[in-house]
């Protein structure tokens, strides 16, 4: 056997997501080590990232092993299998079998799964029956099968039960036409039609639902088509000196900010080595960031749509399905690309251009005062640093937006918009739904979205307090009954760590400190995560929900840090009983106190569906902030220049005429109410 020893100089820094040659140099390796079979198809290939201990050490001065992470699935054997391999000395270093384990859907099963039920005689006699002939306008979603009870004892077999749309031509949106009550279900190892059942005709909804003007008609579309709107007057985003950041391979650099861009197949994109440059030192807040899975739980019990529960991470990979970003679309200014490689189902590697877009965006006023005596005013611009990506998971589309800002401030926000998924119904529409078109409705369900956030707030030792206000009672200390305080509640261990729910009617947030780092007051070092969202599923405990993603009913859970425990869902949530992930993690109620946590928060969106959500879905959003708490001695924006647009006077407040007064100076005359006449200043 061969040992391979790669130059030094040819090692790309530890975090750097996989690059082409070495995706397909890992492949060869698993292929001559171990014999893999013509039926074994390769999952998820992503880079074994160094434990974060070595990581903090690293300077660069010595090269970090450089290890491959796989996931493959021989499908004759119907085994599932896990592998590393190290790209510096050739060698598979762990091989080992996962018995009764399912892995995510790929591309590949989705496609030959679609191909395999339009071949079914049964499934074609079903559609005859609802009036389709031309199977070849049919489109078949590969909906994994959850765990409902029914499909329990399966044998081992990789299952999905796929869901049947019709288009009218080649460019139709085939989601305004659900075939209900019409369910296959498909061995996606053999690929065999197990089961094709239908519950009773349903008419297909009469009307059209296309949104793209290239292809709609002015018959039959719902809703009906409009002229285009003619008096948008065009923005242009334009920075004539160039935009603020520096890139260095996926290393970034932007204002006080510096971070690494990274990509995996399975989270899409991740941020790593979070830091903000203070008085000349690199202060470290987030180590990892990365959105750990996505569930969409669905609220009609009819037979087309009981089974949906998805884990589109988990049981489909997000990463795999990322858009193509384009200028004056997606990203409007000064935009800096990355592109990211997945790999196909054989093992080769697949580029996806423009991947991950980054730019500058201008965010109103950063801070502002008067002085209603001198009447000068002092005005600051906010700026904001934006990383973001767009999956394209079935029919919903998601946008993950990283946000980095002047002052410290970390926020992220999913932008949900697509389409619906819909069903079909005559006479009244169910009632675990609305009608968005005639025949045609779209079933409430949720979103919820459970971020993994690795922190290292000014070193890898910090503590998690629970946070309300609170009213205090009426006595001789708050006679006149208007007294309250914020009340910490430390964190000491997972146990007591799990299931945190927000609170909006206490102001609930969760401070993260370091109680080895003071700051000028003398007080712990800390950020807060601020939640937007307070949502938890309707299902109740018992159901299907509550067992496979009880990540779900908590809005914040922390556990010590382990390299190994990566998704909030476990590892494997296709067709599993549940009971993995956060659930798991914490059951050896690990000391948390001035240790190295990991947060996990769940935050969602409950759609009742709108038909304004119909046939594209508005953009609606969700997210969470980081917000430095005690982390400066400060306002860490108080440095930021006077903005180059703001000239001439501004006027007193309440005199509704000129007060004469410099923006920064206080002197100066003017005659308007209002003297920052330039595009950047309001």
């Amino acid at each position: 056997m061969t040992v391979t020893t790669r130059p030094a100089a040819t090692v790309p820094h530890p975090l750097a997501p996989l690059a082409p040659e070495e995706i397909r140099e890992a492949v060869r390796v698993v292929r001559d080590q171990q014999g893999l079979t013509p039926d074994t198809r390769f999952v998820m290939i992503s880079l074994r990232e160094p434990d974060k201990q070595r990581l903090l050490s690293y300077d660069g001065t010595e090269p970090l092993p450089r290890d491959v992470a796989m996931v493959l699935r021989d499908r004759g054997r119907r085994r599932t299998y896990e592998a590393v391999v190290s790209l510096d000395t050739g060698q598979v270093t762990d091989w080992r079998h996962l018995p009764g384990v399912q892995t995510a859907i790929t591309e590949e099963e989705f496609a030959q799964c679609e191909a395999a039920v339009r071949a079914d005689p049964r499934w074609q006699q079903a559609m005859r029956r609802r009036g389709v002939e031309d199977f070849s306008l049919a489109m078949v979603d590969a909906w994994p099968p959850g765990h409902t009870g029914e499909l329990d004892d399966a044998c081992g077999r990789r299952l999905a039960c796929p869901l049947t749309f019709v288009r009218a031509h080649p460019g139709d949106n085939g989601y305004a036409r659900p075939v209900e009550n019409l369910v296959a279900l498909v061995d996606l190892d053999s690929m065999e039609v197990l089961e094709v059942t239908d519950r009773g005709t349903v008419p297909l909804p009469p009307l059209a639902g296309n949104y793209d003007p290239d292809v709609r008609s002015p018959d039959g579309n719902w809703p009906a088509v409009v002229e285009e709107r003619r008096d948008l007057r065009p923005i242009d985003i334009t920075q004539p000196e160039g935009p603020s950041f520096t890139v260095d391979g996926y290393a970034v650099r932007w204002q006080k900010w510096e971070f690494r861009i990274g990509f995996t197949v399975r989270e899409g994109l991740v941020l790593h080595q979070i830091g903000y440059r203070d008085q000349g030192r690199l202060r470290p807040i987030l180590h990892r960031a990365s959105l750990a899975e996505m569930y969409t739980p669905y609220g009609d019990p009819g037979f087309t749509h009981y089974r949906k529960n998805a884990f589109d991470e988990g049981e489909y990979g997000a990463g795999f399905m990322v858009n193509a970003l384009e200028l004056g679309c997606d990203c409007l200014g000064e935009i800096h690309y990355f592109d990211a490689v997945v790999h196909d189902q054989d093992g080769a590697p697949v580029t996806l251009p423009h991947a991950v877009c980054m730019h500058e965006e201008d965010m109103n006023i950063a801070w502002k005062h008067t002085d209603f005596r001198t009447g000068k005013v002092v005005t600051r611009r906010r700026r904001r640093l934006v990383v973001s990506s767009f999956a394209v998971l079935g029919n919903y589309q998601y946008g993950y937006f990283w946000y980095l800002y002047l002052d410290g401030t970390i926020e992220f926000e999913v932008k949900l918009t697509g389409m619906i998924s819909t069903g079909a119904f005559s006479g009244t529409c169910p009632p675990y739904g609305t009608a968005v078109a005639p025949g045609l409705y779209g079933p409430h369900h949720q979103h919820f979205f459970s971020m993994r956030l690795d922190m290292a707030l000014d070193g890898p030792h910090n503590s998690v307090y629970e946070v309300d206000s609170v009213a205090l009672p009426v006595n001789e200390d708050n006679p006149h009954a208007n007294a309250w305080q914020t009340r910490h509640r430390l964190l000491r261990c997972e146990r007591q760590a799990q299931q945190r729910t927000a609170h909006a009617a206490t102001g609930r947030f969760w401070n993260i400190v370091n109680p080895e780092r003071r700051n000028g007051l003398g007080q712990p070092v800390g950020y807060q995560l601020v939640p937007r969202s307070g949502l938890l599923p309707m299902q109740p405990e018992g159901s299907q929900a509550w067992k496979r993603a009880r990540f779900c009913y908590g809005h914040l859970w922390v556990t010590a840090y382990d390299r190994t425990q990566m998704y909030a869902a476990g590892d494997y949530p296709n067709q599993s009983r549940g009971g993995a992930g956060l659930p798991a993690f914490v059951q050896g109620d690990r000391p948390l106190e001035n240790a190295d946590v990991v947060l996990w928060h769940t935050f969602g969106e409950h759609h009742v569906v709108r038909p304004e959500d119909w046939p594209a879905m508005p953009v609606v959003s969700t997210g969470f902030s980081l917000r430095p708490n005690g982390f400066f001695d400060g306002n860490p924006a108080l440095d930021l220049p006077a903005p180059h647009a703001c000239t001439g006077t501004a006027a007193g407040p309440g005199t509704g005429t000129a007060a004469g007064r410099d923006t920064e100076t206080g002197t100066g005359t003017g005659t308007g109410t209002d003297a920052c006449h330039g595009p950047h200043c309001h």
